[in-house]
């Protein structure tokens, strides 16, 4: 079908689905303050949910502005893997305290801390989370060939699959381990944690590498991209892998060897010792 690309219905879903993001950000935050005590860190779980959010206001929204299969392929693809991130975050936090990243943020309010905390916590991720939803945005509107459709909706779920597939296996892997307490102070280097230091980072950054490839049914689907670019330096440089290396290095005997024999981020194979030295 070579109908043009519905650019003002896509306008209108990326403005809508930032107010439905601000929406679901000051309820998170009246959540945190009113309900949970002023407790903040029940916002990694609203990231994972806010995603799904997205992705069924993009369905709504798109209706009768691009193929409806592919409009309900991403919205599942999307909601799958932000609403098992949102549970797995949840019930990984119970009965824990909360997340020293955030009482330390905190810590260093000047003023009014709610307003702080929503500037810092719920403003920044709720932008993050907006511009990386964007190639599932992009992917509910236009039309392709049947050929080109397919091809990308194809090769895009298969690289989601493996990205979950990394993901989900790699927490489970690690909840076991850590739930062991024989296992205390001991590195993770069994599973997939022997191919890569992150699978679940290398698994998230995959997911949406295949939501991205979905959304090239058209040429506009290459500005998604930007969403995908985003996530994957932040989990690689920026508040993944890098910085929580950077504190489990420093408390934990043999890590600095795991990282020596273990690749980074991509799965590789494992290091002999005469490598890795």
């Amino acid at each position: 079908m070579n109908s043009p690309f519905p650019w003002s219905a896509l306008l209108t879903n990326l403005w809508v689905s930032a107010l439905a993001v601000l929406v679901l950000m000051a309820v998170a935050l009246f959540v945190a303050v009113k309900v949970r005590g002023g407790r903040h860190d029940g916002i990694d779980v609203v990231w994972g949910a806010g995603f799904a959010l997205i992705a069924v206001v993009t369905l709504v929204t798109a209706n009768g502005e691009g193929d409806a299969w592919r409009q309900w392929l991403v919205t599942v693809l999307t909601a799958v893997w932000g609403l098992r991130l949102a549970w797995h975050i949840e019930k990984r936090n119970r009965g824990k305290p909360e997340d020293q990243r955030y009482v330390e943020m905190l810590g260093r309010a000047k003023g009014n801390v709610t307003l702080y905390a929503f500037r810092k916590i719920y403003l920044t991720q709720g932008v993050v989370m907006w511009v990386v939803s964007l190639p599932v945005q992009f992917a509910a509107y236009g039309y392709a060939s049947a050929f080109w459709g397919i091809l990308t909706a194809v090769l895009g779920t298969l690289v989601w699959a493996v990205g979950f597939y990394f993901e989900s296996v790699g927490d489970a892997q690690l909840a076991r381990f850590t739930a062991d307490p024989a296992n205390k102070g001991q590195v993770m280097d069994q599973g997939l944690w022997r191919y890569t230091r992150h699978p679940n980072y290398f698994g998230d950054a995959a997911v949406w590498w295949g939501l991205g490839l979905i959304a090239l049914h058209h040429l506009a689907g290459v500005l998604g991209l930007i969403g995908v670019a985003l996530i994957t330096v932040n989990l690689v440089r920026g508040t993944g892998a890098k910085l929580l290396e950077r504190s489990i290095g420093k408390r934990r005997p043999g890590y600095e060897e795991y990282v020596r024999r273990t690749s980074g981020f991509f799965p590789l194979p494992p290091k002999k010792p005469a490598d890795a030295s």
